[in-house]
């Protein structure tokens, strides 16, 4: 009898069924290249979503031959373990709600995590330039705050560069920082948003 059909296994149900989630370690799963192509997708999917590039890219660092990652990967899509579409749609609702990203910086990390277009824009249609702006709006005001009692051309420039950092461009950042100042009666005079570099200014104070 197969070593691998002895004994208890801890399993992991998903919509097709239940799937088996032992370590790649196992003496008898080592020599496997399935099982342990099954267990490296389990063991990430575990901690955290993962686009099928993703999961393919740590399957080969363990030597799992490519015919044999995609038709494990092809297996665990039909039961829905992994979806690139809805991956793509929580990564760009959570980083643009939760850390104010950009639909430009999220389409570079979409590409980076291996998304093919199609699934990107999709995703990124999520964002409107309206959101994007309301965001902006609320992460401008949050700057400010923050670096108040500074002078008010080292406020703007940091505004700039945290913004910056996030995608959003000098112009619309720099127009929001006149308008939010303006409302507090402060006039933003002698930084023009076009001479800035926000990617070469820190932020001292921490926030983003």
């Amino acid at each position: 009898m197969d070593a691998r059909t002895t004994g208890a296994q801890h399993t992991r149900t998903g919509p097709g069924g239940a799937l088996p989630a032992t370590g790649v370690g196992d003496a008898a799963d080592a020599h496997d290249p399935e099982q342990v192509a099954r267990t490296v997708a389990l063991r990430l999917l575990n901690t955290a979503q993962r686009s099928r590039a993703e999961l393919a890219q740590a399957m080969a660092r363990t030597g799992v031959p490519d015919d044999v990652a995609a038709s494990v990967l092809d297996r665990f899509t039909e039961v829905g373990l992994v979806d690139d579409a809805a991956y793509a749609n929580t990564l760009v609702r959570t980083r643009h709600a939760e850390r104010g990203r950009t639909g430009q910086a999220l389409r570079a990390e979409l590409r980076r995590r291996g998304l093919d277009e199609q699934t990107t824009d999709a995703a990124l249609a999520q964002i409107t330039a309206e959101d994007e702006e309301a965001t902006a709006r609320r992460l401008v005001a949050g700057k400010l705050a923050a670096t108040a009692g500074l002078d008010t051309s080292v406020r703007v420039r940091r505004t700039l560069a945290c913004l910056g950092r996030k995608g959003y461009p000098a112009a619309l950042v720099h127009r929001l920082v006149r308008e939010q100042l303006a409302a507090q009666g402060v006039a933003a005079q002698g930084v023009d948003a076009q001479g800035v570099d926000a990617q070469g200014v820190d932020a001292p104070d921490g926030t983003e």
